[in-house]
Protein backbone atom coordinates (compact mmCIF):
# COMPACT_ATOMS: atom_id res chain seq x y z
CA UNK A 1 0.00 0.00 0.00
CA UNK A 2 2.96 2.31 0.89
CA UNK A 3 4.68 1.68 -2.44
CA UNK A 4 1.32 2.39 -4.05
CA UNK A 5 0.97 6.04 -2.56
CA UNK A 6 5.08 6.98 -3.05
CA UNK A 7 3.53 6.14 -7.44
CA UNK A 8 0.22 7.93 -7.29
CA UNK A 9 2.38 10.93 -5.06
CA UNK A 10 5.13 10.59 -7.69
CA UNK A 11 2.66 10.64 -10.73
CA UNK A 12 0.77 13.60 -9.66
CA UNK A 13 4.16 15.56 -9.19
CA UNK A 14 5.41 14.57 -12.99
CA UNK A 15 1.74 15.73 -14.19
CA UNK A 16 1.78 19.09 -12.38
CA UNK A 17 5.32 19.60 -13.24
CA UNK A 18 4.12 18.76 -16.85
CA UNK A 19 1.52 21.42 -16.48
CA UNK A 20 3.72 23.76 -15.31
CA UNK A 21 5.74 23.42 -18.53
CA UNK A 22 2.69 23.70 -20.78
CA UNK A 23 1.44 26.85 -19.17
CA UNK A 24 0.74 29.64 -21.40
CA UNK A 25 3.92 32.30 -20.42
CA UNK A 26 2.71 35.57 -18.82
CA UNK A 27 1.45 38.20 -21.75
CA UNK A 28 3.53 41.30 -20.41
CA UNK A 29 1.23 43.82 -22.71
CA UNK A 30 -1.83 42.98 -20.13
CA UNK A 31 -0.18 44.37 -17.30
CA UNK A 32 -1.16 47.74 -16.05
CA UNK A 33 0.83 50.82 -17.15
CA UNK A 34 3.57 51.90 -15.52
CA UNK A 35 3.10 54.99 -13.21
CA UNK A 36 5.22 56.78 -11.83
CA UNK A 37 4.05 56.43 -8.42
CA UNK A 38 2.09 53.78 -6.84
CA UNK A 39 2.20 51.31 -3.43
CA UNK A 40 5.32 49.90 -2.52
CA UNK A 41 5.27 46.11 -3.48
CA UNK A 42 6.36 45.84 0.65
CA UNK A 43 3.41 47.23 1.89
CA UNK A 44 3.23 48.90 4.95
CA UNK A 45 2.06 52.06 3.48
CA UNK A 46 4.87 53.01 1.63
CA UNK A 47 4.43 54.56 -1.67
CA UNK A 48 6.83 54.50 -4.56
CA UNK A 49 7.31 57.75 -5.97
CA UNK A 50 8.73 59.69 -9.10
CA UNK A 51 9.84 55.78 -10.51
CA UNK A 52 10.97 56.65 -14.06
CA UNK A 53 13.14 53.59 -15.39
CA UNK A 54 14.78 54.13 -18.36
CA UNK A 55 16.71 51.32 -20.89
CA UNK A 56 20.34 51.88 -20.61
CA UNK A 57 22.58 48.70 -22.49
CA UNK A 58 22.03 45.70 -20.86
CA UNK A 59 19.96 47.38 -17.72
CA UNK A 60 17.47 49.44 -16.53
CA UNK A 61 17.65 52.05 -14.39
CA UNK A 62 15.59 54.62 -12.12
CA UNK A 63 16.29 57.04 -8.84
CA UNK A 64 12.82 57.01 -7.04
CA UNK A 65 11.47 57.95 -3.53
CA UNK A 66 9.95 55.68 -0.96
CA UNK A 67 7.59 57.82 1.54
CA UNK A 68 6.12 55.78 4.63
CA UNK A 69 3.28 56.04 6.24
CA UNK A 70 4.80 59.03 8.64
CA UNK A 71 5.72 60.92 5.48
CA UNK A 72 9.07 60.15 6.27
CA UNK A 73 11.11 60.11 2.79
CA UNK A 74 14.11 58.26 1.47
CA UNK A 75 16.02 58.60 -1.72
CA UNK A 76 16.55 55.18 -3.57
CA UNK A 77 18.32 53.87 -7.05
CA UNK A 78 16.70 50.32 -8.78
CA UNK A 79 18.85 48.85 -11.25
CA UNK A 80 17.21 45.76 -13.07
CA UNK A 81 18.57 43.32 -16.26
CA UNK A 82 17.06 44.35 -19.63
CA UNK A 83 16.58 41.58 -21.73
CA UNK A 84 14.37 41.32 -24.99
CA UNK A 85 10.62 39.22 -24.40
CA UNK A 86 7.70 39.36 -26.13
CA UNK A 87 9.12 42.05 -29.18
CA UNK A 88 10.23 44.85 -26.05
CA UNK A 89 12.37 44.87 -23.20
CA UNK A 90 11.55 43.28 -19.60
CA UNK A 91 13.14 45.07 -16.55
CA UNK A 92 13.76 41.99 -14.49
CA UNK A 93 15.69 41.03 -11.23
CA UNK A 94 15.78 44.38 -9.72
CA UNK A 95 18.13 45.47 -6.92
CA UNK A 96 17.97 48.78 -4.91
CA UNK A 97 19.59 50.66 -2.94
CA UNK A 98 19.50 53.67 -0.90
CA UNK A 99 21.30 56.20 -2.27
CA UNK A 100 22.82 56.97 1.35
CA UNK A 101 24.13 53.87 1.04
CA UNK A 102 22.34 52.65 4.48
CA UNK A 103 19.72 49.75 2.47
CA UNK A 104 19.39 47.63 -0.02
CA UNK A 105 17.35 44.94 -1.18
CA UNK A 106 16.20 43.46 -4.36
CA UNK A 107 12.41 44.04 -5.73
CA UNK A 108 9.34 41.77 -7.68
CA UNK A 109 8.24 44.59 -9.47
CA UNK A 110 9.13 44.09 -13.12
CA UNK A 111 8.71 47.02 -16.08
CA UNK A 112 7.62 45.84 -19.49
CA UNK A 113 8.77 48.38 -22.50
CA UNK A 114 7.63 48.25 -26.01
CA UNK A 115 6.57 50.38 -28.94
CA UNK A 116 6.78 52.98 -26.67
CA UNK A 117 4.41 52.08 -23.87
CA UNK A 118 5.76 51.11 -20.55
CA UNK A 119 4.02 48.53 -18.27
CA UNK A 120 4.50 47.93 -14.67
CA UNK A 121 3.55 44.35 -12.74
CA UNK A 122 1.73 44.25 -10.14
Amino acid sequence: MRHLIIGVAVMAFALSAAAAQNAAPENYESWRLHTPTFPSTGGNGVVIGQYYPVIDGAKCKTDFTATLADGTVYLNTVEFDAVPAQGGILCTNGKWRARDGSSNGTTPYRVFFKDGVVRGSS
